[in-house]
């Protein structure tokens, strides 16, 4: 799989899940060009943090939760994708879901604000990723 591919399959994950999730918060990371360090499954209780990322050397920093803290999910848009434009807004509806983002003109739905701009983000890097000439 391509990485256009991969990005917009992690979007549709994030559409598709109904809770944040610490696997997809990992996939997420090492998509965007982050070193991910996963904790071996035998050894993960409900306690265990999910790992960690390789930043600035040999720096290990605590995995942050993109799809479930909207906090987070902002701070790695402006660090992949400075002076983007972005928007998220909440949607009372019951035949869709709860919140929709743009993000540089692309569009994600999710039932967290987080998981939608998770799936925005992630389609508009995919769709940067297709040009010519540019790098993820």
């Amino acid at each position: 799989m391509d990485d256009r591919n991969h990005l917009l399959a992690l979007a549709e994950r994030c559409e598709a899940s109904s809770k944040p999730d610490r696997g997809l918060d990992a996939d997420i990371y090492e998509a965007l060009g982050f070193t991910v360090r996963r904790k071996p499954t035998r050894f993960a209780t409900r306690r265990s943090p999910a790992g960690g990322i390789y930043q600035q050397g040999s720096l290990w920093k605590s995995l942050g939760a993109v799809t479930g803290d909207i906090d987070t999910a902002v701070t790695l848009l402006r660090e992949k994708a400075p002076g983007w434009s972005w928007s998220l807004q909440c949607l009372v509806s019951d035949d869709s879901l709860a919140f929709q983002a743009l993000v540089a003109e692309c569009s994600g739905q999710g039932v967290m604000g987080s998981l939608a701009l998770c799936a925005a983000m992630l389609r508009a890097l995919a769709r940067r990723t297709g040009e010519p000439g540019e790098q993820p």
